[in-house]
């Protein structure tokens, strides 16, 4: 009985540590440039990026820049605080990444695959096209407050 016991505490312990390394990417990030902080959460099952904040110097007349570059002539309006630039990523615990995801780069408006690593309290992501990893670019970012 004490063996069941233990065994069942066991798993009980070891499945709250899978989930907490799903978990491990939500909070708030500063971008590779230290100019933008990304807040990124779980929104209905999946990991979500949103900018929470701009340094002053991005700022223009004290107002967020806006979405200029979008592909989508409506949206080109829409303030970059606010707007959710990663999307659609869910943890793969057998490579301890994050997968399936999207990214929106604002500077060119263009959207691209995406995956991402924990490398420590960094958060390594990259871009990619056509399917093909190794044609990307990779970024890193910072774990900070807000």
């Amino acid at each position: 009985m004490r063996r069941s016991l233990l065994f069942v505490m066991l798993l009980l312990f070891a499945g709250a540590g899978f989930a907490q390394n799903a978990d491990a990417i939500s909070g708030i990030w500063w971008n590779d440039e230290k100019t933008t902080k990304i807040r990124v959460e779980k929104k209905d099952g999946k990991y979500a990026g949103t900018i929470v904040y701009m340094i002053p110097a991005k700022l223009v007349n004290g107002k967020s820049p806006l979405d200029d570059k979008n592909p989508d002539t409506s949206l080109r309006s829409r303030p970059l605080i606010g707007l959710q630039i990663l999307s659609g990523f869910t943890y793969n615990s057998n490579k301890k990444e994050w997968a399936g995801g999207k990214i929106y780069d604002p500077k060119s408006g263009k959207t691209y695959d995406c995956f991402a690593r924990m490398d420590g309290e960094v958060l390594k992501l990259k871009g990619f096209v056509a399917g093909i990893r190794a044609l990307g670019r990779e970024s890193e970012w910072y774990r900070t407050t807000l």
